[in-house]
């Protein structure tokens, strides 16, 4: 089992360069969203469960991820976690992960977490503009997670724009490949696609950053 992850900002395209090499590579992959797996904390009313920073590393359950991602290589199937953004909490309908050829997690700490990074057999950063991520934050939270201009604007000064300067811009070393401006690079993501299926017939590796 080959198992890719994919880190990078806020609104850096990280889901866009996932599903299109899903949608290159077909059925033979597991796709992973490291958002399912913040912590849960059902236990915290709304007001409490609002205040809690997202952005930092310690908001996920990559114990539980990387125990999931384990399952996976031993071709056992998962039950993920799903998250629904609107209560800050876990649904009660989980996901099921079948075990694929291919398991590609995607998510803004991936390569924070040195355990993560341990398991992964090629490590991706999408490199977007900030400018550029932040309106796509504004648009998605907007839209898709029923959030006010407001609090999409605190959120981003207090703890998005910190924690991606502290913890997910210093990860970006490292990466294997890096891809400037994500979805919308489609050279990086014909490289990664291309290296994907060389790397999963001869188990090469790759021991310096490449830039796509």
């Amino acid at each position: 089992m080959l198992i890719i992850g994919i880190a990078g900002g806020t609104g850096s395209g990280k889901t866009t360069v996932a599903r299109s090499v899903i949608d290159k590579l077909g059925n033979q992959v597991t796709f992973i969203s490291q958002d399912n797996y913040y912590c849960d904390h059902s236990h915290l009313s709304f007001s409490e469960r609002e205040t809690i920073n997202y952005d930092h590393p310690l908001a996920f359950d990559n114990a539980l991820l990387l125990e999931h991602l384990k399952l996976l290589k031993l071709e056992q199937k998962v039950a993920s976690p799903n998250y629904d953004f609107s209560t800050h909490s876990r649904s009660v309908v989980t996901r099921e992960l079948l075990p694929n050829p291919i398991v590609i997690i995607e998510g803004l700490h991936v390569l924070s977490d040195e355990q993560l990074r341990g398991i992964l057999d090629i490590k991706v950063f999408v490199d977007t503009d900030p400018d550029v991520r932040i309106l796509r934050r504004v648009l998605r939270d907007i839209q898709e997670r029923g959030r006010t201009i407001e609090s999409v604007y605190d959120q981003y000064l207090t703890t998005v724009k910190p924690m991606h300067e502290a913890f997910i811009e210093p990860s970006k070393k490292y990466a294997d490949i890096i891809i400037p401006e994500g979805g919308h690079n489609e050279v990086g993501i014909q490289l990664l696609t291309i290296l994907t299926e060389k790397y999963l017939h001869s188990s090469s590796v790759f021991p310096h950053p490449i830039r796509g």
